[in-house]
């Protein structure tokens, strides 16, 4: 009988690469999520990248059992439809950089539910490390360019806080379906849900996708194969041939792209109240993910 494959103790070059990769395409899918709102509107922006995730994806499904299936009709309720709806709504009327800053409060609000849902002892850690996060988008909402109004903010921490929820329902789920599994049901899924609500919202989505341009269809074709076949394709290889605790804390440059994106692709100023609470933030994440790292990985969606 062989022996099992002896795991990595450290990340080599390639690997590290490989890594920074990954977390700069999810990163910079800030910047490209703002540009693609530009030629399509929320809903029918989200409908299109489920609708091409599905079919991308559909080589992988098998009809799941029961216990499954319990599961992933609610998770494509709440990460398909709700999350990914409300989170590029608030898009259109929010920098980047605050979009990138202030989605990573799903990583305290996964701690807390975790500590509701499977008893999970919070601590200290988890304590100061949610503290300083919030505080710092405190920092952020107290510049003078949201005296205008927190709708667009709070819309983003709600996003947030579905993404935390649903990361709960895909551990009630548990291991025994694969990550393409997972992501191709979630959108085969949420795909007729949301022609539903964007037919209801905004109309007929089809002569808009039609109309979309460079700038519509560019965007989704990052969405569904930057981010999800080749961001998720890498991002699992890396998962079975290296410790959890190495590779989930490097999610932390994900914001960090996330912001450069803003400045690089769309040209915005960084202000010294979000430089500052954008650190507070991402310092408060660090806390937590360094401490248990398994409350951020990512199986499904990321914006």
């Amino acid at each position: 009988m062989s022996e099992p494959a002896a795991v990595p103790d450290n990340l080599g070059l390639g690997a590290l690469a490989a890594v920074i990769l990954v977390t700069a395409l999810w990163g910079f899918n800030f910047a490209v999520v703002k540009i693609g709102l530009t030629a399509l509107p929320p809903l029918t922006f989200v409908f299109a990248r489920f609708t091409l995730i599905a079919i991308m994806l559909s080589p992988f499904l098998r009809w799941p059992d029961k216990r499954t299936w319990k599961h992933l009709l609610p998770l494509s309720l709440t990460l398909g439809v709700l999350h990914f709806s409300i989170m590029f709504a608030a898009m259109q009327h929010i920098d980047v950089a605050t979009a990138a800053i202030a989605v990573q409060l799903q990583v305290p609000f996964a701690a807390l539910l975790a500590a509701v849902f499977f008893r999970d002892m919070f601590g200290w850690r988890r304590t100061l490390g949610t503290v300083v996060a919030f505080a710092g988008i405190v920092i952020i909402a107290g510049e003078p360019r949201f005296e205008g109004g927190f709708g667009p903010l709070l819309l983003v921490i709600l996003a947030a806080c579905i993404w935390a929820f649903s990361n709960i329902q895909v551990k009630w789920l548990g291991d025994g379906i694969s990550v393409w599994r997972l992501n191709g049901w979630i959108a085969t899924l949420a795909a007729p849900q949301l022609l539903a609500l964007t037919w209801f919202v905004e109309g007929n989505p089809f002569p808009v996708l039609l109309e979309a341009g460079w700038a519509g269809w560019g965007a989704v074709l990052y969405q569904s194969i930057g981010v999800t076949v080749l961001g998720y394709g890498v991002w699992y290889t890396l998962m079975r041939r290296h410790p959890v605790n190495q590779i989930m804390p490097l999610t932390l440059l994900v914001p960090v792209f996330g912001v450069l994106s803003g400045v690089l692709v769309l040209g915005e100023v960084l202000t010294l109240p979000t430089l500052i609470g954008g650190a507070a933030t991402v310092a408060g994440v660090a806390i937590i993910v360094i401490r248990r790292p398994q409350l951020v990985s990512p199986r499904a969606g990321r914006v």
